[in-house]
């Protein structure tokens, strides 16, 4: 799978800073990379310690095109699995 510019970008960085609505109000929130062991699969997503709307964190995950973890849960970027990231 090919990954976007911000994808790339991010990953280079080792963090990203994405603005996110957060109780009604935006809110700039860092994701750092992570790596991610799911069975025997172990793939790259971006998190973040604090809770974000589920639908948030999967429109985040459309727009830079990896995976994104929250608190509260986690959302791939649409027609993607865990198994595309792996070889990032």
């Amino acid at each position: 799978m090919e990954l976007s510019s911000k994808a790339k970008e991010a990953i280079a960085r080792g963090s990203f800073k994405i603005r996110v609505v957060r109780n009604g109000m935006f809110q700039q929130l860092t994701f750092s990379v992570k790596r991610t062991q799911l069975g025997n699969v172990t793939y790259v997503e971006l998190a973040t310690e604090r809770l974000v709307d589920v639908s948030e964190l999967t429109k985040i995950a459309d727009d830079i095109g990896l995976p994104v973890e929250a608190q509260n849960g986690r959302a791939f970027p649409k027609g993607t699995s865990a198994t595309d990231f792996a070889d990032v």
